[in-house]
């Protein structure tokens, strides 16, 4: 299959490297032009970690996006979900075509709504669109020309809005790994990131702040009292999931199915122990600031859209709510003005019943 990645962040070039020793073509673009001059200069992108370790060299690596979309079956997103909706004006006018799918990796919470309700603003239509639960690696970038995979997800959920079962097939096909489900609320309200990291980020704000992250974010940060934060949060999670018909496991649970929690971890009510004990993200370290994406993304892209699910549900979340009003003053942003809302999702002015038309395959 000819697909291009579009993002070249550590999941983009991590999802290259996979996607290129599977046999696939694949074009990698990116809108920075001083991020890919590194793979250039190199010839193609380091890897090291799960996915072994070489050099993956895609047919082309590019800022055109004319270029690296021309004769593709497929896009695969892989960035932070708060730039979908500049991606989807990026697509526009690069003339996608609308027959031809994309897979949101991830789509994080409401990812595949907000895309094709940006993509019919601007062009009164869309392609076909699926989205994963989750990314499929834990990945940084540790030097500019090389991504370290510590973790590649054994599985994660993959769900297509109506008329976009070419986008599931992509999906499935590309990333062995995700397993299909219901519908795209499944999969968004199965975002771990939208438990795992806010309770985290808000209690150890003055530590990030004082210590530019140099600690260790899901081991010294992961005390008792964030774990009960963190479990009130994940059963708010499971109550909307539920609100909807879906019964979805416990974060705990999700984490072992995905990989970041260790397979012997029978005890799914110990969240401190079970994810500090996970090998794929033990070393990984803090948020360095307030802007980084466990800020910038999970909260206007996690919880924001969470909590609009959550009012169409009729679900009372007071700790999503109280973990999303501390956030916006803390970093000094309103997370409404530019994330995931309810208008921007096309769900706005819709009751439960509605919704569910809406994302339901026939």
């Amino acid at each position: 299959m000819k697909v291009v990645v579009i993002g070249a962040g550590a999941g983009g070039t991590a999802a290259v490297a996979e996607l290129t020793a599977a046999g696939h073509n694949v074009c990698l673009w990116s809108r920075s032009a001083a991020t890919i001059a590194p793979f250039l200069e190199q010839g193609g992108i380091a890897y090291e970690g799960v996915l072994g370790n070489g050099l993956a060299c895609p047919q082309l690596m590019t800022t055109d996006l004319v270029k690296a979309s021309a004769g593709a079956d497929a896009a695969v997103v892989v960035l932070p979900t708060f730039a979908h909706a500049a991606v989807v004006n990026d697509l526009v006018a690069a003339d996608w075509p609308q027959h031809k799918p994309i897979v949101l990796n991830p789509g994080h919470t409401g990812g595949a709504l907000e895309f094709q309700h940006t993509f019919r603003s601007l062009c009164g239509s869309a392609p076909p669109i699926a989205e994963l639960s989750t990314l499929t690696y834990v990945a940084r970038k540790y030097r500019p020309g090389q991504v370290t995979v510590t973790g590649r997800a054994k599985q994660v959920r993959a769900a297509a809005l109506p008329g976009s079962g070419e986008a599931l097939k992509t999906a499935l096909a590309l990333f062995p790994g995700a397993v299909a489900v219901d519908n795209v609320l499944a999969a968004d309200l199965a975002n771990a990131n939208l438990v795992l990291h806010p309770p985290g980020a808000i209690l150890a704000a003055a530590w990030v702040e004082a210590r530019s992250g140099d600690f260790t974010f899901y081991v010294d940060a992961m005390t008792p009292g964030v774990a009960r934060v963190m479990h009130g949060l994940d059963d708010e999670r499971r109550a909307v999931a539920a609100a909807f018909g879906h019964a979805l496991p416990s974060l705990i649970e999700e984490m072992k199915l995905i990989g970041t929690v260790e397979q012997s971890v029978t005890a799914f009510d110990d969240f401190a122990t079970a994810i500090s004990g996970g090998e794929a993200n033990k070393q990984i370290k803090a948020p360095a600031s307030l802007n980084h994406r466990y800020y910038r993304e999970d909260f206007g892209h996690g919880l924001l859209p969470f909590l609009e699910f959550a009012r169409i549900a009729g679900v009372v979340v007071p700790v999503a709510t109280a973990l999303f009003d501390l956030a916006c003053p803390l970093c000094g942003v309103d997370f409404r003005e530019n994330g995931r809302t309810a208008d921007r999702m096309g769900i706005a002015g819709l009751n439960k019943t509605e919704l569910m038309e809406k994302v339901t395959v026939q």
